[in-house]
C-alpha cells in the first residue's frame, strides 16, 4: 500500500497589475503526517517558501470559502475553467500572494491521498509524539 503521493500542478501567481506568473506546485502527502498536505511552489529559477495545508481545508476550498488568517481557499471560475484560489499571507512581514490552481488537478491529487488514508481514518499518536519530543 502507498504511504506517499505527490503531484506537479500548474499554478498561476497573480500580480498587482492583474497579470500572472506561471509557477509549478509540488503537492505532497505522507501518511506519517495524515492531516497535512505540503506544497512547494517554484519557477525554473526560483523556489518559494514551503507551505503546509490542512488536507480537509484544501478539499473544502474546492467547494466553498474556508480559512482565515495566513491561508485561505475558495473556488474560483476562470476563463480556463474551475480553479482553486489560494490566498497566502506571511504574518512576519505582512506580504501576501494569491495563487490560482487548476481545481480538477487538485481534486485528482486529493483522490490519490484518499487512497493512502481515507478521510476520517487519519490517526495521530499524540502520546508517541510527546514522548519523542520530551526525549530530546
Amino acid at each position: 500500500m502507498l504511504s506517499r503521493v505527490s503531484a506537479l500542478i500548474a499554478v498561476r501567481l497573480h500580480t498587482a497589475d492583474g497579470g500572472g506568473v506561471p509557477l509549478l506546485g509540488r503537492f505532497s502527502y505522507d501518511r506519517t503526517d495524515p492531516f497535512a498536505v505540503s506544497a512547494q511552489f517554484f519557477t525554473e529559477h526560483t523556489v518559494l517558501p514551503h507551505w503546509c495545508f490542512d488536507r480537509q481545508m484544501l478539499a473544502e476550498g474546492l467547494h466553498h470559502p474556508v480559512g482565515e488568517g495566513d491561508v485561505t481557499f475558495r473556488p474560483h471560475r476562470t476563463e480556463g475553467g474551475e480553479a482553486l484560489r489560494i490566498g497566502l499571507r506571511d504574518s512576519a512581514d505582512g506580504t501576501s500572494a494569491v495563487l490560482m490552481v487548476d481545481a480538477p488537478a487538485v481534486a485528482g491529487f486529493l483522490d490519490e491521498t484518499y487512497a493512502v488514508a481515507a478521510p476520517g481514518s487519519e490517526f495521530f499518536d499524540a502520546d508517541a509524539f510527546l514522548a519523542e519530543l520530551l526525549s530530546r
